[in-house]
Protein backbone atom coordinates (compact mmCIF):
# COMPACT_ATOMS: atom_id res chain seq x y z
CA UNK A 1 0.00 0.00 0.00
CA UNK A 2 1.50 3.37 -1.03
CA UNK A 3 2.74 5.28 2.00
CA UNK A 4 2.58 2.24 4.28
CA UNK A 5 -0.33 0.71 6.15
CA UNK A 6 -3.14 2.90 7.39
CA UNK A 7 -2.93 3.80 11.06
CA UNK A 8 -5.81 3.64 13.52
CA UNK A 9 -5.92 7.44 13.58
CA UNK A 10 -6.23 7.55 9.80
CA UNK A 11 -9.04 5.03 9.93
CA UNK A 12 -10.86 7.21 12.44
CA UNK A 13 -10.48 10.16 10.07
CA UNK A 14 -11.87 8.03 7.25
CA UNK A 15 -14.89 7.17 9.40
CA UNK A 16 -15.45 10.84 10.23
CA UNK A 17 -15.11 11.79 6.58
CA UNK A 18 -17.71 9.21 5.58
CA UNK A 19 -20.04 10.46 8.31
CA UNK A 20 -19.67 13.98 6.90
CA UNK A 21 -20.55 12.72 3.43
CA UNK A 22 -17.11 13.40 1.93
CA UNK A 23 -16.10 11.70 -1.31
CA UNK A 24 -13.28 9.16 -1.27
CA UNK A 25 -11.08 11.56 -3.23
CA UNK A 26 -11.52 14.31 -0.63
CA UNK A 27 -10.78 11.96 2.26
CA UNK A 28 -7.68 10.75 0.41
CA UNK A 29 -6.56 14.34 -0.18
CA UNK A 30 -6.85 15.19 3.51
CA UNK A 31 -4.85 12.11 4.47
CA UNK A 32 -2.35 12.53 1.62
CA UNK A 33 -3.19 9.04 0.39
CA UNK A 34 -4.15 7.65 -3.03
CA UNK A 35 -7.90 7.57 -3.60
CA UNK A 36 -7.62 3.86 -4.41
CA UNK A 37 -6.28 3.22 -0.90
CA UNK A 38 -9.32 4.83 0.71
CA UNK A 39 -11.73 3.10 -1.68
CA UNK A 40 -10.20 -0.31 -0.99
CA UNK A 41 -10.14 0.29 2.76
CA UNK A 42 -13.83 1.22 2.89
CA UNK A 43 -15.09 -1.43 0.49
CA UNK A 44 -13.33 -4.29 2.24
CA UNK A 45 -14.58 -3.17 5.67
CA UNK A 46 -18.32 -2.79 5.39
CA UNK A 47 -18.74 -0.14 2.71
CA UNK A 48 -19.64 3.54 3.23
CA UNK A 49 -22.63 2.79 5.46
CA UNK A 50 -21.02 0.05 7.54
CA UNK A 51 -17.42 1.24 7.95
CA UNK A 52 -16.15 1.29 11.55
CA UNK A 53 -12.60 2.42 12.27
CA UNK A 54 -11.96 0.10 15.24
CA UNK A 55 -13.36 -2.98 13.46
CA UNK A 56 -11.42 -2.17 10.29
CA UNK A 57 -8.17 -1.79 12.23
CA UNK A 58 -8.71 -5.05 14.09
CA UNK A 59 -9.57 -6.91 10.88
CA UNK A 60 -6.39 -5.65 9.22
CA UNK A 61 -4.28 -6.78 12.15
CA UNK A 62 -5.87 -10.23 11.99
CA UNK A 63 -5.27 -10.49 8.24
CA UNK A 64 -1.65 -9.45 8.64
CA UNK A 65 -1.12 -11.94 11.46
CA UNK A 66 -2.71 -14.71 9.39
CA UNK A 67 -0.50 -13.90 6.41
CA UNK A 68 2.65 -14.08 8.49
CA UNK A 69 1.66 -17.46 9.88
CA UNK A 70 0.82 -18.82 6.44
CA UNK A 71 3.77 -17.25 4.63
CA UNK A 72 6.18 -20.22 4.83
CA UNK A 73 3.58 -22.65 3.47
CA UNK A 74 2.23 -20.22 0.89
CA UNK A 75 5.62 -19.27 -0.50
CA UNK A 76 6.55 -22.92 -0.94
CA UNK A 77 3.19 -23.94 -2.42
CA UNK A 78 2.91 -21.20 -5.00
CA UNK A 79 6.17 -19.35 -5.73
CA UNK A 80 5.80 -16.08 -7.63
CA UNK A 81 6.80 -16.10 -11.28
CA UNK A 82 9.07 -13.49 -12.87
CA UNK A 83 10.56 -12.53 -9.50
CA UNK A 84 7.38 -10.78 -8.36
CA UNK A 85 6.95 -9.63 -4.79
CA UNK A 86 4.22 -11.81 -3.26
CA UNK A 87 2.98 -9.10 -0.89
CA UNK A 88 2.77 -6.53 -3.68
CA UNK A 89 0.87 -8.97 -5.91
CA UNK A 90 -1.57 -9.74 -3.10
CA UNK A 91 -2.19 -6.06 -2.40
CA UNK A 92 -2.67 -5.36 -6.09
CA UNK A 93 -5.17 -8.19 -6.42
CA UNK A 94 -7.14 -6.70 -3.54
CA UNK A 95 -7.05 -3.29 -5.23
CA UNK A 96 -8.32 -4.79 -8.48
CA UNK A 97 -11.06 -6.61 -6.59
CA UNK A 98 -12.13 -3.32 -5.04
CA UNK A 99 -12.39 -1.70 -8.47
CA UNK A 100 -14.71 -4.50 -9.60
CA UNK A 101 -16.80 -4.09 -6.44
CA UNK A 102 -17.11 -0.34 -6.95
CA UNK A 103 -18.31 -1.02 -10.51
CA UNK A 104 -21.16 -3.13 -9.09
CA UNK A 105 -19.90 -6.71 -8.80
CA UNK A 106 -20.66 -8.61 -5.58
CA UNK A 107 -17.59 -9.28 -3.44
CA UNK A 108 -17.09 -12.98 -4.23
CA UNK A 109 -17.57 -12.44 -7.96
CA UNK A 110 -15.09 -9.56 -7.82
CA UNK A 111 -12.56 -11.72 -5.96
CA UNK A 112 -12.82 -14.53 -8.52
CA UNK A 113 -12.43 -12.11 -11.42
CA UNK A 114 -9.47 -10.38 -9.76
CA UNK A 115 -7.82 -13.75 -9.14
CA UNK A 116 -8.24 -14.84 -12.77
CA UNK A 117 -6.93 -11.57 -14.19
CA UNK A 118 -3.76 -11.71 -12.10
CA UNK A 119 -2.75 -15.17 -13.34
CA UNK A 120 -0.40 -15.43 -16.30
CA UNK A 121 -2.42 -18.27 -17.82
CA UNK A 122 -5.70 -16.37 -17.55
CA UNK A 123 -7.42 -19.59 -16.48
CA UNK A 124 -7.91 -21.62 -13.31
CA UNK A 125 -9.95 -24.62 -12.23
CA UNK A 126 -12.59 -24.46 -9.52
CA UNK A 127 -10.28 -26.20 -7.05
CA UNK A 128 -7.43 -23.80 -7.85
CA UNK A 129 -9.71 -20.80 -7.33
CA UNK A 130 -11.03 -22.24 -4.06
CA UNK A 131 -7.48 -22.86 -2.83
CA UNK A 132 -6.19 -19.42 -3.79
CA UNK A 133 -9.16 -17.56 -2.33
CA UNK A 134 -9.60 -19.88 0.66
CA UNK A 135 -13.33 -20.33 0.07
CA UNK A 136 -15.65 -23.27 -0.54
CA UNK A 137 -16.15 -24.85 -3.98
CA UNK A 138 -19.84 -23.90 -3.69
CA UNK A 139 -18.87 -20.22 -3.45
CA UNK A 140 -16.72 -20.55 -6.56
CA UNK A 141 -19.50 -22.30 -8.47
CA UNK A 142 -22.00 -19.57 -7.61
CA UNK A 143 -19.56 -16.81 -8.57
CA UNK A 144 -18.66 -18.46 -11.89
CA UNK A 145 -22.34 -18.92 -12.79
CA UNK A 146 -22.94 -15.22 -12.26
CA UNK A 147 -19.80 -14.12 -14.12
CA UNK A 148 -20.67 -16.37 -17.06
CA UNK A 149 -24.13 -14.82 -17.26
CA UNK A 150 -22.44 -11.43 -17.61
CA UNK A 151 -19.99 -12.67 -20.27
CA UNK A 152 -17.10 -11.90 -17.93
CA UNK A 153 -15.64 -15.43 -17.90
CA UNK A 154 -16.03 -18.52 -20.05
CA UNK A 155 -15.56 -22.23 -19.51
CA UNK A 156 -13.12 -24.49 -21.30
CA UNK A 157 -13.04 -28.26 -21.04
CA UNK A 158 -9.61 -29.60 -20.13
CA UNK A 159 -9.89 -33.04 -21.69
CA UNK A 160 -6.45 -34.07 -20.52
CA UNK A 161 -7.37 -33.71 -16.85
CA UNK A 162 -11.13 -34.13 -17.36
CA UNK A 163 -12.10 -30.92 -15.64
CA UNK A 164 -13.28 -27.45 -16.51
CA UNK A 165 -11.15 -24.35 -16.52
CA UNK A 166 -12.52 -20.84 -16.15
CA UNK A 167 -10.96 -18.37 -18.55
CA UNK A 168 -10.61 -14.63 -19.00
CA UNK A 169 -9.27 -13.37 -22.32
CA UNK A 170 -9.34 -10.32 -24.57
CA UNK A 171 -12.48 -11.34 -26.47
CA UNK A 172 -14.52 -11.27 -23.25
CA UNK A 173 -14.14 -7.48 -23.12
CA UNK A 174 -15.78 -7.30 -26.54
CA UNK A 175 -18.53 -9.73 -25.61
CA UNK A 176 -19.29 -7.91 -22.36
CA UNK A 177 -19.47 -4.56 -24.17
CA UNK A 178 -21.89 -5.94 -26.77
CA UNK A 179 -24.01 -7.47 -24.02
CA UNK A 180 -24.11 -4.13 -22.21
CA UNK A 181 -25.30 -2.39 -25.38
CA UNK A 182 -27.94 -5.04 -26.10
CA UNK A 183 -29.21 -4.84 -22.52
CA UNK A 184 -30.75 -1.47 -23.41
CA UNK A 185 -32.87 -2.93 -26.21
CA UNK A 186 -35.65 -4.19 -23.95
CA UNK A 187 -36.04 -0.85 -22.19
CA UNK A 188 -36.02 0.99 -25.52
CA UNK A 189 -38.81 -1.26 -26.85
CA UNK A 190 -40.95 -0.94 -23.71
CA UNK A 191 -40.40 2.82 -23.53
CA UNK A 192 -41.64 3.23 -27.09
CA UNK A 193 -44.72 1.15 -26.29
CA UNK A 194 -45.40 3.52 -23.43
CA UNK A 195 -45.40 6.50 -25.79
CA UNK A 196 -48.42 5.10 -27.61
CA UNK A 197 -50.22 4.19 -24.41
CA UNK A 198 -49.60 7.48 -22.58
CA UNK A 199 -50.23 9.61 -25.64
CA UNK A 200 -47.55 11.12 -27.82
CA UNK A 201 -46.76 14.67 -26.80
CA UNK A 202 -47.78 14.27 -23.17
CA UNK A 203 -45.10 14.96 -20.52
CA UNK A 204 -44.82 11.29 -19.48
CA UNK A 205 -44.67 10.03 -23.07
CA UNK A 206 -42.10 12.65 -24.03
CA UNK A 207 -39.91 11.62 -21.10
CA UNK A 208 -40.00 7.97 -22.20
CA UNK A 209 -39.44 8.86 -25.84
CA UNK A 210 -36.38 10.96 -24.97
CA UNK A 211 -34.97 8.13 -22.85
CA UNK A 212 -35.49 5.63 -25.68
CA UNK A 213 -33.86 7.91 -28.26
CA UNK A 214 -30.91 8.57 -25.98
CA UNK A 215 -30.27 4.90 -25.18
CA UNK A 216 -30.74 3.89 -28.82
CA UNK A 217 -28.11 6.43 -29.88
CA UNK A 218 -25.68 5.41 -27.12
CA UNK A 219 -26.12 1.69 -27.84
CA UNK A 220 -25.39 2.12 -31.55
CA UNK A 221 -22.27 4.14 -30.76
CA UNK A 222 -21.16 1.59 -28.19
CA UNK A 223 -21.49 -1.28 -30.64
CA UNK A 224 -19.51 0.61 -33.31
CA UNK A 225 -16.82 1.44 -30.75
CA UNK A 226 -16.68 -2.19 -29.60
CA UNK A 227 -16.19 -3.40 -33.16
CA UNK A 228 -13.36 -0.93 -33.67
CA UNK A 229 -11.91 -1.71 -30.25
CA UNK A 230 -11.85 -5.40 -31.05
CA UNK A 231 -9.20 -4.68 -33.65
CA UNK A 232 -7.12 -2.98 -30.95
CA UNK A 233 -7.40 -6.06 -28.72
CA UNK A 234 -6.18 -8.33 -31.48
CA UNK A 235 -3.64 -6.07 -33.16
CA UNK A 236 -0.25 -7.78 -33.05
CA UNK A 237 3.00 -5.87 -32.74
CA UNK A 238 6.56 -7.01 -33.00
CA UNK A 239 9.78 -5.49 -31.82
CA UNK A 240 12.03 -3.90 -34.41
CA UNK A 241 15.77 -4.00 -34.39
CA UNK A 242 15.69 -0.56 -32.75
CA UNK A 243 13.66 -1.87 -29.85
CA UNK A 244 10.42 -0.17 -30.87
CA UNK A 245 7.09 -1.78 -31.74
CA UNK A 246 5.56 -1.53 -35.18
CA UNK A 247 2.46 -3.06 -36.78
CA UNK A 248 3.10 -6.58 -38.02
CA UNK A 249 1.29 -6.46 -41.36
CA UNK A 250 3.19 -6.01 -44.60
CA UNK A 251 1.40 -2.80 -45.57
CA UNK A 252 2.25 -1.08 -42.28
CA UNK A 253 -1.21 -1.46 -40.73
CA UNK A 254 -2.03 -3.60 -37.74
CA UNK A 255 -3.84 -6.78 -38.65
CA UNK A 256 -6.54 -8.32 -36.53
CA UNK A 257 -7.59 -11.95 -36.77
CA UNK A 258 -11.29 -12.66 -36.75
CA UNK A 259 -11.91 -14.71 -33.58
CA UNK A 260 -14.94 -16.92 -33.25
CA UNK A 261 -17.57 -15.14 -31.11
Amino acid sequence: MPGGRLTQTERQQIAMGLADGLAYAEIARRLDRPTSTITREVMRNGGPAGYRADLAHRATQQRTHGRRQAAPRGSQASPQAYGRDAEAVRDYQEALTTVYMVSGLPKMMARVLGCLYTTDTGSLTASELAQRLQVSPASISKAITFLESQDLVRRERDERHRRERYVVDDDLWYQAMIRSARANDQFIEVARQGVGILGRGTPAATRLENAARFLDFVSEGLIRAAEQGREVLYARTESTSHGTAEPSSDDGRATAPTPTP
